[in-house]
């Protein structure tokens, strides 16, 4: 018996889904990473809430082009609930940014954490490289605060100094650093002064949410991350700058994710140069 010849059909799509979605810029890092690459990729953006997302994901996972998506708010956490498979950062952080369909299944990653290492190394913040940074501070304690921990736990930093405007807040993002093994000292959102010293610093709250902070900034401030990227720069960020400290934007984090993303989708070696060039034009900047 002669045997059915099938064409398989080969993923060359993806897309960036959350609520609200026009703001992104993951359509430009990717597309200007798969013309460098000269992949015949394609890469959208999709308006998906929470209610939503369980029909959008079978209907993506069903279309053979599509090789996975990306997460951006309010998704992490229900991505990752949807998953059949789940990296280990994506369980300690408990959201995913990234699903990747895979011979029927769907795997979940959490690749914010590599953003962020990528960004601090840019400024100089690399593990076992210059001066020992044994503790950091962080402003806010949600999502980006998590995957800020596994982060700064990559980077050899064994505490981190917290405030948040919510003490609850603080004592759930405990339990998520002790998972990769870093202590946590919360502050008060009226004291953020002994955050605001450390010698690295990566905020992590919406834009406009840390200005109340910048009256407590240190005279000698180290780096700091902020991980919002437009408006730019943030009022926290251009204090931060005007008193002598080293400035990183969200958007060299979110070019470092976005990379992650591409090898983990396509295989190959993600382009960060061109895909930050692409961002910084994107914004016009």
């Amino acid at each position: 018996m002669a045997r059915e010849h099938r064409t398989v059909t080969q993923p060359r799509r993806a897309a960036v889904l959350g609520s609200p979605i026009s703001h992104s810029l993951s359509p430009a890092l990717h597309e200007a990473a798969y013309r460098a690459l000269g992949l015949d990729w394609e890469y959208g953006s999709i308006d998906v809430t929470v209610d939503r997302f369980p029909q959008v994901l079978d209907e993506l996972q069903a279309d053979p082009t599509f090789g996975g998506v990306s997460l951006t708010m309010p998704l992490k956490e229900v991505g990752l609930a949807a998953a059949d498979i789940a990296s280990d950062v994506a369980r300690k952080t408990h959201a995913a940014n990234t699903l990747i369909f895979r011979g029927g299944s769907i795997e979940a990653d959490n690749t914010d954490p590599e953003g962020i290492v990528w960004a601090l190394n840019r400024a100089g913040i690399a593990a076992g490289a210059g001066a020992v940074v044994e503790s950091a501070g962080i402003v806010g304690a949600g999502a980006t605060a998590r995957s800020t921990v596994a982060a700064l736990a990559h980077l050899g930093i064994a505490e981190v100094h917290v405030v948040a405007r919510r003490p609850e807040a603080i004592t759930d993002l405990r339990e998520v650093a002790e998972a990769f093994g870093l202590r946590v000292f919360g502050h008060s959102w009226d004291d953020p002064a002994p955050v605001l010293a450390s010698h690295v610093v990566v905020s992590t709250t919406p834009r406009n949410v840390a200005d109340a902070l910048v009256p407590a900034l240190s005279s000698a401030p180290g780096v700091l991350l902020d991980v919002v990227y437009s408006p730019w720069p943030t009022s926290l960020a251009g204090a931060w700058a005007a008193a002598g400290g080293q400035v990183v934007s969200g958007l060299e984090m979110l070019v470092g994710q976005a990379g992650r993303q591409v090898e983990l989708m396509t295989g190959r070696s993600a382009p960060l140069d061109v895909m930050l060039a692409a961002g910084l034009t994107a914004m016009g900047r």
